[in-house]
């Protein structure tokens, strides 16, 4: 049914399809950025605690990550369309559900309730690439797809300070999640118009398996991300190391599912895939290195530099351009070139990064304008990197099981944000109150360092494992 579909669309609306799941992803990223600008406004008009106000990104991020898997297994069996149009509207109600919140613990409850619509929308998007665009046209769909990101990051720095300064018939930060209403609204009624459906007949979801992973995750990834603020207490390592147990019973529970004749959550054959399972390694130490590099940056702007937060914002802005100008030469590169341009796009960043740690070990005071033209070099090479990465990850798997591997995909890459924030986050405040934030800026750099050669020694030998199959 897959293929049947796929050569339909090819012929007639597969580039229009594209556009409606990219402008889904689109909305996501902004939503994700604009958040973060509008938050200090939310916390003085709901009157908000510091640990609530962190918990309005926090749980958000966790209910997406630990519902991600579950959400691409939900489009394996009811087909990509319909459960992209449940995410899309559930994405768009509960956005406005956030804008209407009226203190800090509904704005919790409602972001909590988005993450959980995003798990279903965001897996759609790279399944439907994966499914539709298979033959030559597959590395520009996936350029396009990294131009989006590239322009929601952008989109979102932007965008988050005009809605506020403009306060928009006075609704000040709630417009930040009014807006998503519209566009939602419109690329829910484009899907149902355009985006082919294929639903496999006779599947059932996976409930325990869906329960216990949900449980395992949240273990491992809740105290990642809430470990700062409670002093990396004991208890914490002993609810991780829960994680662990929780997901190795997970695997279990998966394989007596299959031989039961049930469908498991995730398809176990993804397992035995090496080029699948050596990709998400590349993609956990990538984006490692990716959420944790802005946070130490802007920590180290304006706490060791003392730049305002404004002009510190905005040096990040030529470093989005950069990324959406690499996400477009990645397609024509990544054709050409094949996996070399991830290898390629990863030394840039080392240079990138390099070139940061001589300007900070040199120069007192560089200046906002400086960092910028510098963090061009990082922002390029991210572009070249994250744009054909998930493609290339998703390259050996079959059309069947494209939904659960998105979501492990996912899954893989907010584990690998949110344990990166956590882990280097925590790096940059013990040596900062040790010695200075130059100096937990250094060492950050040399980390970040670190992890991007691990994930070329994965991509690597995924390349080996991609050629023997």
């Amino acid at each position: 049914m897959h293929q049947i579909v796929t050569r339909q669309v090819d012929s007639s609306r597969r580039w229009w399809v594209l556009a409606i799941v990219v402008a889904a992803q689109f909305m996501f990223g902004v939503d994700a950025f604009v958040v973060n600008v509008a938050i200090p406004t939310i916390a003085v008009e709901l009157k908000a605690s510091p640990a609530q106000i962190e918990s309005v990104i926090a749980i958000y991020l966790i209910a997406y990550a630990t519902l991600v898997v579950t959400g691409g297994r939900l489009g394996d069996i009811h087909g990509t369309r319909n459960v992209f149009l449940a995410g899309v509207l559930g994405f768009t109600l509960t956005s406005l559900w956030c804008g209407l919140a009226q203190s800090g613990a509904e704005l919790i409850i409602a972001r909590l309730a988005q993450g959980a619509t995003a798990a279903l929308m965001v897996p759609q998007v790279l399944a439907t690439l994966h499914l539709l665009f298979t033959d030559e046209t597959r590395s520009r769909a996936f350029a396009i797809y990294g131009i989006v990101l590239g322009l929601a990051g952008a989109a979102g720095f932007l965008l988050g300070g005009l809605l506020i300064t403009a306060d928009l018939a006075g609704t000040g930060w709630r417009s930040v999640f009014f807006i998503n209403v519209p566009c939602g609204l419109v690329i829910a009624a484009a899907a149902w118009r355009i985006m082919p459906s294929a639903p496999r007949s006779g599947a059932r979801l996976d409930i325990k398996g869906s329960v216990v992973l949900f449980a395992g995750l949240l273990c491992l990834i809740g105290p990642l991300l809430f470990g700062h603020d409670v002093g990396w207490a004991p208890w914490l390592w002993a609810v991780m190391a829960a994680g662990g147990v929780i997901l190795a019973a997970f695997l279990k529970l998966e394989h007596a599912a299959a031989r039961a004749g049930g469908m498991p959550l995730i398809d176990l054959t993804l397992l035995a895939d090496a080029a699948f399972l050596r990709g998400l390694g590349a993609a956990f130490f990538f984006f490692f290195a990716n959420l944790s590099f802005y946070l130490v940056m802007t920590l180290f702007m304006q706490r060791g530099l003392e730049i305002p937060p404004l002009s510190a914002g905005m040096a990040f802005i030529p470093l989005a351009l950069a990324f959406v100008v690499a996400s477009r030469h990645s397609g024509a590169r990544a054709r050409h070139r094949g996996t070399k341009v991830l290898i390629e796009g990863c030394a840039l960043q080392i240079a990138g990064l390099a070139a940061l740690a001589l300007v900070a070990f040199l120069k007192d005071a560089p200046s906002p304008l400086l960092l910028a033209l510098i963090m061009i070099i990082f922002g390029y090479g991210q572009g070249l990197v994250m744009a054909p990465l998930s493609g290339a990850v998703l390259s050996s798997v079959k059309p069947v099981a494209a939904g659960s591997a998105s979501g492990m995909y996912g899954t893989t890459a907010q584990i690998g944000n949110a344990a990166g924030v956590a882990a280097i986050g925590a790096v940059f405040f013990a040596v900062e109150a040790l010695q200075s934030a130059r100096a937990g800026f250094l060492v950050s750099l040399a980390l970040f360092v670190t992890l991007i050669m691990v994930c070329v020694a994965f991509l690597t030998w995924m390349r080996r494992a991609s050629a023997r199959s």
